[in-house]
């Protein structure tokens, strides 16, 4: 019998992302986003969090944290996630079904270079998507949401922030960065060197997210 996913363990870098049902809209104007943000902060209170970095999205949303404890993802998503749906629901009753596709996805990350190319990566998402010039510009992420909503929220980095930062998010990745990137987000697999990576596999018990998708071939009969 396959290994099932240990919970996910205090102590470890995270990216978390979650999207809207059939790719929906979960934020609509700026108080829609303004309202998450302050969720994020006040969910803080019912989880040890450290909180890194963060983008929203018309239709999705990511993180970057570190929980404390072995419980403290859990708590600290399921509080937001579920206050943001009751909240949905009562600001846009003629909004039917889930707003979410499913529970949240969550990748361990290395706290290396790794860790920046994942924060560059999802500070640049409104400037992929087109939605501004500069990903300086949009209001909903860690890079630039007003200060005093990022001094309650963000933690300071675990390594040291390059000096010119805003100008290496608004650089695309390189191809090999960015494919690494993919691989993680399509099969949740963790984001690192490749001796972290075996090594978080072994002991998050996700051998899943490199194992090949779907049932073995059956061996043809020869005799």
């Amino acid at each position: 019998m396959p290994r099932t996913a240990r919970a996910a363990m205090g102590g470890v870098i995270y990216h978390v992302l979650n999207r809207g049902n059939g790719r929906m809209r979960i934020f609509r104007k700026p108080g829609d986003y303004l309202s998450f943000v302050e969720l994020l902060i006040t969910a803080k209170q019912h989880a040890s969090m450290e909180v890194f970095g963060f983008s929203l999205m018309p239709n999705h949303w990511h993180l970057v944290v570190r929980p404390r404890g072995d419980n403290d993802l859990a708590a600290y998503l399921s509080w937001a996630a579920n206050t943001h749906v009751k909240r949905y629901r009562a600001h846009y009753p003629q909004t039917s079904g889930h707003l979410y596709q499913g529970r949240y996805k969550s990748f361990p990350v290395q706290c290396s270079g790794y860790f920046m190319t994942l924060l560059r990566y999802i500070e640049a998402n409104p400037l992929r998507a087109k939605l501004v010039k500069h990903a300086e510009d949009w209001p909903w992420s860690s890079l630039g949401c007003d200060k005093r909503l990022t001094a309650e929220l963000l933690s300071p980095w675990p390594v040291n922030r390059p000096g010119n930062w805003r100008r290496l998010v608004n650089a695309p990745l390189a191809t090999p960065e960015r494919d690494q990137l993919a691989a993680s987000l399509k099969r949740g697999r963790p984001f690192g060197e490749d001796t972290w990576i075996r090594a978080v596999i072994e002991k998050m018990g996700l051998e899943y997210t490199i194992n090949p998708r779907g049932r073995p071939k059956k061996k043809e009969n020869t005799e």
